[in-house]
C-alpha cells in the first residue's frame, strides 16, 4: 500500500511516551510507516457509500440465554443446612466479623 502524502505524519515517540514504552531509532521509523499504512487504510475506507446501511455493534443478533430468576421450590426448613454450622442463632449462621 503505497503512503498518501495527504495522510499526516505521525509523532511516534510521543505516542510511545503516551503508551509508555520505549523505542529506538529504527522502531520509531518502522512504526511510524505502519502507522501511515492504518490511517491511509481508514482513509480509504471513508469513501466507501453506506447510505441506507444500518450501523451495527455485532455481526449476528444477540439475546439473553438466562432464565427469568423465579424461585422453583419454596425456601423450607433451614434445620438441615443448620445443624453442621458451628454457630448459629435465629436460624441464621453466625460467622466471624471481619473488618480490613
Amino acid at each position: 500500500m503505497s503512503l498518501d502524502p495527504k495522510t499526516p505524519k505521525m509523532d511516534v515517540p510521543y505516542l510511545a511516551q503516551l503508551a509508555r514504552i520505549s523505542l529506538n531509532a529504527e522502531q520509531v521509523e518502522k512504526f511510524g510507516a505502519q502507522l501511515q499504512q492504518i490511517v491511509a487504510y481508514v482513509e480509504k475506507l471513508k469513501e466507501v457509500n453506506v447510505e441506507g446501511i444500518e450501523p451495527t455493534a455485532h455481526a449476528t443478533p444477540i439475546t439473553n440465554v438466562f432464565r427469568a430468576d423465579e424461585p422453583r421450590t419454596p425456601p423450607g426448613d433451614p434445620a438441615p443446612f443448620l445443624k453442621n454450622a458451628p454457630q448459629q442463632a435465629n436460624n441464621l449462621f453466625v460467622v466471624p466479623k471481619i473488618v480490613e
